[in-house]
């Protein structure tokens, strides 16, 4: 790239920029995007260091089943959902605790102040077949606002307290979009592993509310793609403004779908 296309670069994120200065904006990765965790945070820090407000949600499926593989546990799953049982919460709570303090470290280290934030995530049991699986009865916003303005970029572990006391896993698209919508975000962005929706094998860089449930009742949404889709239908109907899902695999993708005309991705209107 010589300088003038460097300079245009730069011309093109600048009304990105200002469209974005002070705004909330919630990031979810895990899984797989774990994988490629440090141009994630560079972006993450990035976002924070030009005026905007990241708001971190991380999941960590392949680290869980990688946990209960070594303690001879076979994860079960139900409608895409994780059953969890007494054991299993505990292996959830101590890989989240790690890859929480990782993330924090890293941001730190990009000069972005970070902290984990507990206890924002108030449940109920979701169904008694899945166990310990909660359902989203409210979040606090206040005490993450709190936070967004002392400067920090809060780093959300996907679970719940119950008023039983007792802690719930819950699905982390899930809590992302209902923490987006809670902190009356601009953006969620949900990275995961895939370029996007794909129906027939192409791409949808843009689908509608309607169009996207129409396709998950046809089974062309599917699998793992199901929560997400959803979680991006309830924050746009919650009015978050736009939400998309793209593929953090990408070197830099959130940046790229954030800051330029073209974009990446799938946008979910």
């Amino acid at each position: 790239m010589n300088m003038h296309e460097k300079t245009q670069v730069l011309i093109e994120a600048l009304p990105y920029i200002e469209k974005f200065n002070n705004k909330v904006v919630v990031i979810k990765f895990g899984g797989n995007a774990m994988s490629e965790m440090e141009h994630v945070i560079e972006d993450i820090a990035l976002l924070k260091h030009i005026g905007l407000k990241p708001v971190v949600v991380h999941g960590g499926g392949p680290e869980i089943d990688s946990e209960l593989s070594k303690a001879k546990i076979k994860p079960k799953f139900i409608n895409g959902l994780r059953h969890t049982d007494e054991i299993v919460i505990k292996v959830v709570e101590k890989v989240f605790k790690k890859l929480n303090k990782e993330i924090v470290s890293n941001l730190s280290k990009h000069g972005a102040k970070s902290i984990t934030v507990t206890g924002c995530i108030k449940t109920k049991q979701k169904e008694p077949n899945l166990g310990l699986v909660g359902h989203i009865t409210k979040i606090d916003n206040k005490k993450i606002l709190k936070l967004l303005d002392s400067g920090f970029i809060p780093v959300i572990s996907p679970i719940g307290i119950g008023n039983d006391k007792k802690k719930y896993n819950i699905n982390a698209d899930t809590a992302a979009s209902n923490v987006a919508v809670a902190l009356n975000a601009e953006k969620l962005t949900i990275l995961t592993n895939v370029d996007g929706i794909i129906v027939n094998n192409k791409i949808l860089p843009h689908i509608d509310i309607a169009s996207a449930i129409k396709e998950i009742k046809k089974g062309r949404i599917n699998k793992g793609m199901i929560p997400k889709a959803e979680a991006c239908i309830y924050a746009v109907k919650n009015k978050c403004p736009k939400a998309h899902l793209i593929n953090g695999l990408i070197p830099h993708s959130l940046l790229l779908e954030i800051f330029t005309d073209k974009g990446i991705g799938t946008e979910i209107v």
